[in-house]
C-alpha cells in the first residue's frame, strides 16, 4: 500500500468521525437554509461594490473624498449589519462550532504529520493543544 492510498484511507476513518459527521451536516443545513444564502450573496455584493468604490471612486475626477468615505462608511455599516445576522443564524452558529470541533482534529493530524516531517516519532511524539500543525506560527513545542 502505497503513501496515497494509505491518506485516503485515513480520510475515509476521518469522515466516520463524530466531529467530521455533525460538520457535514451543519454545512449541509447551511446550504440548505434560503434565507442563510440570500444573506451571504448580499454579504458577497456589498463587499463587491465596496471593491468597485475603492478601484474606480477614487480615480474619477469629479468625485471628492468625503463622497468616496461616505460611501465607504456606508457600504462598511451595511456589511457589518449583514455578516451579524449571517453569524447569529443558528444554522450558521451550529456550523461554526462543529468546524472548531472538526478543526482541532485535522490540526493535530496535521502537527503529527509535520513533527514526523522534522525527524520526531509518529507514534510518540506529543502534540500541543494548541498546536496548528505549521511551525511558522509556532514559539516552539519543546
Amino acid at each position: 500500500m502505497d503513501i496515497i492510498e494509505l491518506t485516503r484511507n485515513l480520510c475515509v476513518e476521518l469522515q466516520k468521525q463524530e466531529a467530521y459527521i455533525e460538520f457535514n451536516a451543519a454545512k449541509k443545513a447551511n446550504d440548505e437554509d434560503k434565507e442563510l444564502q440570500d444573506d451571504i450573496g448580499k454579504f458577497n455584493i456589498v463587499r463587491m461594490q465596496l471593491d468597485q468604490v475603492f478601484s474606480t471612486d477614487f480615480s474619477k475626477e469629479n468625485t471628492t473624498r468625503e463622497e468616496v468615505e461616505e460611501k465607504v462608511s456606508k457600504l462598511n455599516e451595511e456589511m457589518r449589519s449583514i455578516y451579524a445576522k449571517i453569524m447569529s443564524n443558528e444554522k450558521m452558529v451550529k456550523y461554526n462550532l462543529a468546524k472548531e470541533k472538526l478543526d482541532v482534529i485535522v490540526n493535530k493530524m496535521n502537527a503529527i504529520i509535520t513533527m514526523s516531517i522534522n525527524g520526531e516519532d509518529p507514534l510518540t511524539c506529543e502534540i500541543n493543544e494548541g498546536c496548528s500543525g505549521s511551525c511558522s506560527s509556532c514559539s516552539g513545542c519543546h
